[in-house]
């Protein structure tokens, strides 16, 4: 690879990072998807997936620590903020606004896949970074890095309720207030076999509460869910935090 290559990524790591890294090519990799080390097997190129696994659990672990020494819930909760904290959305939405996506290396065919696998790889590229981060600059930076860019939306997590499993939570709400179970309807569905998109409405009795789309029709439900959540806490604001078992705000 030459200088100039790397006098890209460097300078990615200076203006973003805010330091420089020892070994450059921790970056490159952690940047360099497989279907790049497949398309370019002459290259000698490293794909991120082993950077992933060490970033994943330095992720892990930090959030459990911050989690441990600042909030008192049971573990049940705390587990619940912290997948909520590092799924693929949070650390994907993260990774876009750092704005590393221009360096990521891809294979042609991937690069014109869907925004849902783009997601996964902005996502997977994300613990990537972290793990390069650990090992060219230690535990501190890491930590520092994942405080920044993923600790920092925990009142949001904690505000919005989006640690709930909403079709749960949901069933909890419209059981209390109207005795009545939701029920999930189909409305559609669109798009190649490899990237469907389905749409659902929930009901609660004949009242529709809430519609969502999702590439599964789980996701899709969950999406209705939040949304007749949304309602809910709008239309019934002292009853909705009556149904907050942990009395924190919503």
């Amino acid at each position: 690879m030459n200088a100039e290559v790397k006098e890209k990524y460097q300078e990615f790591a200076k203006e973003k990072l805010g330091f420089e890294f020892n070994d450059i090519n921790l970056l490159i990799t952690a940047l360099t998807h497989r279907s790049y080390v497949n398309e370019h097997k002459k290259s000698g190129a490293e794909h991120n997936e082993r950077l992933e696994f060490l970033g994943d659990a330095v992720l892990e672990i930090v959030t459990s620590d911050f989690l441990y020494r600042n909030y008192h819930q049971p573990e049940g909760i705390m587990t619940a903020w912290r997948s909520a904290l590092v799924r693929t959305e949070s650390i994907g939405d993260a990774g876009e606004k750092l704005g590393y996506g221009p360096l990521v290396r891809l294979s042609n065919g991937e690069k014109m896949g869907t925004d849902r696998a783009h997601s996964v790889i902005m996502a997977d590229c994300f613990e990537a970074v972290i793990g390069a981060i650990f090992l060219d600059q230690g535990y501190d930076a890491a930590k520092n890095f994942i405080y920044k860019h993923i600790i920092v939306k925990i009142d949001q997590v904690i505000e919005e309720g989006s640690w709930r499993d909403p079709k749960s939570f949901f069933q909890e709400l419209a059981q209390h207030h109207d005795g009545i179970t939701p029920n999930y309807r189909m409305l559609g569905e669109n798009g190649p076999d490899h990237d469907k998109t389905f749409s659902v409405a929930v009901y609660v009795g004949a009242e529709l509460r809430g519609k969502g789309e999702g590439h599964s029709k789980q996701e899709a439900q969950a999406a209705a869910a939040t949304q007749a959540i949304k309602r809910f806490k709008k239309e019934h604001p002292e009853e909705f935090q009556a149904q907050n078992p942990l009395n924190i705000e919503n």
